[in-house]
């Protein structure tokens, strides 16, 4: 598959798909890990003497009213500040007027367009994949690169549409994020996979693929509680995915050694953040909510990966939301720490990096990926809609 460096970009119109979908609060951003993460793309265009215009999402944006919190201009802002340089911002989203302030920048310039999905407001032009959107998008440049593996997995005009029109490829961060999680497709032994976070069903994929393939499944988060009470426990007001109880009871009768579930919990009377009380599951009680794993089940955790060499790991441990019952999370992230020299980790979903993040642990860990949903996806698939429109502008 190109890369940024396989095409001719030099004094080109270069279009960079980014993932600025940051947290922002007050106007202000509150982690810019994954503007970051665009920079080495848009500076090696920038050094090629390319006109580079930039393209992101951020939120949702489904009525008129969201534009306001969903605005890039902290983005652009903060794109000033880590480039030195100057970032012009479109916010106009007129066919013709982003046209012609385009037209205005000189090679070696950059610009950062409005929020991709303002266009959804006009017919769902953006998330639908409008062929005139990615037409008016391609007409911009001469060449478009996709660095935003954080959105691969869906078919939108920014990001697939584009690649019918004008030459494509994939930027650095995409072509890292592809090379490191396609590590554990061929892992080095033994191979334990952690999966955590809300729902069953989001991970089916991921645990019908890698459960023959691994040597552990440790389950932990809210979905550990659905795994449990398809064994016939007691798991009180915690969160359970009921439509997925059978797949639950099939999964623990084909891999009955496999699968790793919680002995024990932090738990607590009232959803909110609290001081846990640590219960065995055999303990739990009608009206507790099960919120972390305990401090039993994280030395058990801490065993298994003791020999491991590969590790897999998609969603926190414990209600992460609250402060009080990260706990599980951060014990897990700092075990992988203390054995980076022997386990090569491969990690995504929002909250586990974010937690890594935290615990400045991103130079312990062997990967943290900027996906959530696209990482589940390709994992999954080996590849996502984003790779395939890159190919398919590859073969015309």
């Amino acid at each position: 598959m190109k890369t940024i460096k396989d095409l001719d970009i030099k004094n080109k119109n270069v279009i960079i798909r980014c993932d600025f979908n940051v947290p922002i609060q007050d106007g202000k951003i509150v982690d810019d890990t994954r503007i970051q993460g665009a920079l080495e793309t848009i500076k090696y265009a920038i050094s090629k003497n390319a006109k580079v215009i930039l393209l992101s999402h951020l939120g949702k944006v489904k009525e008129e009213r969201d534009k306001e919190k969903n605005t890039l201009a902290p983005v652009s802002k903060r794109l000033e500040e880590l480039l030195s340089k100057k970032v012009l911002f479109i916010e106009n989203t007129d066919f013709e007027e982003v046209k012609k302030q385009v037209a205005s920048l000189k090679q070696g310039d950059i610009c950062l367009l409005e929020n991709t999905r303002f266009y959804d407001l006009d017919g769902k032009m953006e998330s639908g994949n409008d062929e005139r959107l990615a037409k008016f998008y391609a007409s911009l440049g001469d060449v478009f690169i996709n660095d935003a593996f954080g959105t691969m997995h869906r078919s939108h005009a920014s990001n697939v549409g584009i690649t019918n029109y004008i030459p494509s490829g994939i930027g650095f961060l995409v072509e890292k994020e592809i090379s490191k999680i396609s590590s554990v497709f061929c892992p080095d032994k033994p191979f334990i996979v952690i999966l955590g976070g809300a729902k069953v069903k989001d991970k089916v994929g991921v645990i019908e693929k890698f459960a023959p393939k691994c040597d552990k499944i440790l389950i932990g988060g809210a979905m550990a509680l659905t795994f449990l009470k398809a064994e016939g426990y007691e798991i009180g007001s915690s969160v359970c995915d009921e439509e997925s109880l059978s797949f639950c009871s099939k999964m623990l009768s084909k891999y009955p050694d496999k699968l790793v579930l919680p002995v024990d919990f932090g738990t607590t009377k009232v959803f909110e953040e609290s001081t846990p009380i640590y219960k065995d599951i055999t303990d739990i009680e009608l009206d507790d909510y099960a919120l972390d794993i305990g401090p039993q089940t994280v030395e058990n955790f801490k065993n298994q990966l003791q020999q491991a060499h590969t590790v897999l790991w998609n969603g926190p441990l414990g209600m992460y939301e609250f402060a009080s019952f990260k706990k599980g999370t951060k014990e897990i992230l700092l075990a992988l720490k203390d054995h980076n020299d022997t386990i090569k980790a491969v990690i995504g979903g929002g909250d586990t990096v974010a937690c890594a993040m935290e615990n400045h642990l991103e130079d312990d860990i062997y990967h943290l990926s900027t996906g959530g949903g696209a990482t589940l996806k390709y994992l999954e698939n080996e590849t996502l809609e984003g790779i395939e429109a890159i190919k398919r502008n590859e073969s015309r």
